[in-house]
């Protein structure tokens, strides 16, 4: 696996509007607040933490869905957040989606070669039909759907296999990086190994690197190469995934890792958490996660942490480590 940054993501914050008092916004939700982190070539990011904590939104500020207010998106040496419309479709060529629902991704009036075929339609114009068939054929055989099945459409299949046709059309324009939003959340937990293993597979043929985004750290485990905890809009934990479920440094992943039973292990000690997760539109002073942290300090109510560098693969954003 190469060790070169193909994305790296300095500073980067995305507000939404939040209702409206004489045509202007109440407020704002920040969903991604300073992040900072890096994926390499060819390996697989895990990006994990509870619902609403702006794991989605990162995937699709690096996709260009959506507009960042302030930092950098350097990807292969380019800041993405520069880019005009024109530019970015270049760009777009290089990084593919995989969304987590296949029932609502997949247009229900387009045959699946149709599907499939849509970006060379619209990156590609110039291609004959007959190659982009042909090349759409391959990409579904390697997916585990038969060309016999290139006429149906998307409700003649299960979701395990709308899944893979997702992921034949997200590879059709020879991406570079894949973002997976919670890929398999939507599949049978027999199904999930199954897509799991292909990305895997996938990944190794066609040299991809992945973002994979997932509530749930037993998912990402069996996946990623590192892994970044994120809660309220920023990274709390990045480590390799070995380091990461042997030694967890920051008490909001100790407390996630906790949950997730260990047949044949020891049991972690459980850490409990206080009370809810705060609005992202009124985050506490200081570690946002001092609320409920069971380890809360006096300097954890004032002082925003540092990321610190525990070893050379392990970086917590935590007073307990200054």
């Amino acid at each position: 696996m190469s060790q070169g940054n193909l994305i790296e993501v300095k500073g980067l914050t995305k507000e939404f509007p939040i209702g409206k008092k004489w045509f202007k916004p109440k407020g704002y939700v920040r969903a991604v607040d300073g992040l900072n982190f890096t994926i390499r070539k060819g390996e697989t990011f895990g990006l994990v933490g509870e619902s609403g904590c702006g794991k989605s939104t990162t995937g699709r500020l690096i996709n260009g869905l959506i507009q960042a207010n302030k930092g950098e998106i350097i990807f292969d040496g380019q800041n993405l957040v520069e880019l005009s419309d024109s530019q970015w479709k270049i760009y777009r060529k290089r990084m593919q989606m995989i969304f987590q629902d296949p029932f609502a991704s997949l247009s229900p009036r387009m045959k699946i070669k149709d599907i499939v075929m849509e970006p060379l339609v619209v990156h590609y114009p110039k291609m004959s039909k007959g190659e982009k068939l042909d090349k759409a054929k391959k990409l579904l055989e390697v997916c585990g759907i038969s060309k016999d099945h290139l006429n149906k459409y998307p409700h003649e299949f299960s979701g395990g296999q709308r899944q893979r046709i997702s992921i034949a059309r997200s590879l059709i324009l020879n991406p570079e990086l894949i973002i997976a939003d919670e890929a398999v959340s939507a599949l049978d937990v027999s199904i999930q190994s199954q897509v799991l293993n292909l990305l895997v597979d996938l990944q190794e043929e066609f040299n991809l690197t992945y973002l994979f985004i997932s509530h749930d750290l037993s998912v990402v485990e069996h996946i990623s190469n590192r892994i970044g905890v994120m809660y309220l809009g920023d990274l709390v934990e990045v480590a390799d995934k070995d380091q990461l479920f042997k030694d967890p440094k920051h008490p909001y992943t100790q407390s996630l890792l906790s949950s997730i039973p260990q047949p044949g292990q020891q049991e972690r000690e459980k850490v409990i958490l206080k009370g809810e997760v705060p609005s992202a539109s009124n985050p506490p002073s200081g570690c946002k996660f001092h609320t409920r942290c069971p380890l809360a300090m006096d300097i954890c109510k004032k002082d925003i942490p540092k990321n610190i560098h525990v070893d050379d693969n392990q970086i917590v954003a935590c007073h307990l480590y200054n």
